[in-house]
């Protein structure tokens, strides 16, 4: 077995009380972090390996972005990629083998650039940015073969696709995270792996399913207006595997949270035999 999570926390040093409940109450194998916002060096490595994940790879920046990577599992191999911006910290992608089959896997954990606020590429330079990461990153998984062999893709890629996936399909359509444009592009991304949704794989897509809420709601709970904007994609080899999936709505009821919930799958590589 092999279970992956995926959190946009928002400060890791902010929130590591937050963290270490996480991984107390779910044990998750690998947690993959974004928006860690520190330097490599900043790093809160004690906490994690108090709790049992010495393994630990970062890719941070001051202030601001930067992702992570914490396993209970030991790296065979860790990797980061520059997109777009020289040091932009959006990727990280480490070499795990899972399972008492011990299968070779590639997780890659992405926080993809928000966009900012105007969806329009010659207005506002953020925008442009993304609708640019998403390009790189299709040329990089088509030249790669990135999801030819047992990949994971996880993280904060800052689009809800399908209209389920956002509270008012209408009302957001011109809204940054659920523009034509960018389902486009971020459906380009997905198709060329090709990869495989997991959550929409165990949730049909006829259900809505939110994995943010925002700040400026303050009974965000109740109103419930999401986006699922934290995915977990999948090789084609190893989607046979997944048994299980959540989102970990409660979280983002905890106190001080993250906007952004876990998200969990479950992989079982004896189902691959």
């Amino acid at each position: 077995m092999l279970k992956i999570a995926s959190w946009n926390i928002n400060s890791v040093r902010l929130r590591i009380g937050l963290v270490e409940r996480f991984l107390l109450e779910q044990a998750p194998d690998v947690l993959c972090l974004q928006e860690i916002k520190c330097r490599d060096s900043e790093f809160p490595s004690g906490n994690f390996r108090k709790l049992g994940y010495e393994h630990i790879a970062t890719n941070g920046q001051k202030g601001y972005h930067g992702v992570a990577i914490a396993s209970r599992i030991p790296f065979t191999a860790i990797d980061k990629r520059e997109f777009c911006e020289k040091g932009d910290a959006r990727h990280i992608a480490v070499d795990v083998a899972a399972g008492t089959q011990q299968t070779p896997v590639t997780i890659h954990n992405f926080y993809i650039p928000a966009g900012g606020d105007e969806p329009d590429p010659v207005a506002n330079p953020k925008f442009a940015h993304k609708l640019q990461f998403f390009d790189e990153l299709v040329d990089w998984q088509t030249n790669h073969s990135i999801a030819n062999t047992n990949a994971v893709l996880v993280g904060d890629l800052n689009v809800a696709p399908l209209e389920t996936d956002v509270w008012n399909h209408k009302a957001l359509l011109k809204v940054v995270s659920h523009t034509p444009i960018e389902v486009e592009k971020f459906t380009r991304v997905f198709d060329s792996g090709p990869w495989v949704d997991a959550l929409r794989t165990k949730i049909p897509a006829h259900e809505k399913l939110f994995t943010w809420w925002s700040y400026r709601s303050p009974n965000w709970d109740e109103a419930n207006k999401g986006r699922r904007l934290d995915h977990i994609w999948l090789s084609r080899s190893i989607a046979p595997a997944l048994q299980s999936v959540a989102v970990h709505r409660e979280a983002r009821g905890w106190d001080k949270p993250s906007d952004h919930a876990p998200v969990t799958s479950l992989l079982d590589f004896s189902k691959l035999v």
